[in-house]
């Protein structure tokens, strides 16, 4: 598996941007062949948080790139700065009452 967080500061209109994000991106992303899964986190004081989990490198990719041409075109002036971009392979998981490791630390 494959994750993918940006990070987006100077969000002006929080609850908007959520209600867009929720509308218009959320069935977008939804749409990419490999999703695991998509979180939103409001984290305050004008910043967002997206979490993306996919199933391999090239999925995640390709999401980044729909997600940077949606902001552009839809949200931008909510979203006014490029986000932080953290990508890399998942190296351990909890789901349930298991902790698995998929790979070594």
């Amino acid at each position: 598996m494959y994750a993918m967080i940006r990070r987006y500061e100077g969000v002006t209109d929080a609850d908007e941007a959520a209600k867009l994000v929720r509308r218009n991106f959320v069935p977008l992303i939804s749409k990419v062949p490999g999703l695991v899964a998509y979180y939103v986190i409001d984290a305050g004081g004008g910043e967002f948080v997206s979490v993306s989990i996919f199933k391999d490198k090239l999925k995640a990719e390709e999401s980044n790139r729909r997600a940077a041409g949606w902001v552009k075109d839809n949200i931008s002036a909510l979203l006014p700065n490029p986000p932080q971009v953290i990508a890399g392979e998942v190296v351990a998981t909890k789901r349930g009452a298991l902790l698995t490791s998929t790979g070594s630390l």
